[in-house]
């Protein structure tokens, strides 16, 4: 999903027309919405993980270990 929303906007900064990306990101989101439901409906309760909790796990694990900082994953 993150490839679809980069691709949006590398084409609006561009001024080119990204109609097939923003479908294509559009849709993205409406699947996962659909997932959330039935993972709800199934009985999940749990709160779910957001970007900014990835990011501070991250970075609260590279904080001690200078090598895993400059690791991509």
């Amino acid at each position: 999903m993150a490839d679809v929303e980069a691709a949006v906007r590398a084409s609006i900064n561009a001024d080119r027309d990204c109609t097939e990306q923003a479908l294509a990101q559009m849709d993205l989101r409406q699947k996962i919405n659909l997932l959330v439901g039935e993972w709800k409906a199934a009985g999940g309760g749990d709160v779910l993980p957001d970007v900014r909790d990835r990011m501070r796990l991250r970075l609260k694990k590279s904080v001690g270990h200078p090598k895993r900082a400059n690791t991509r994953r």
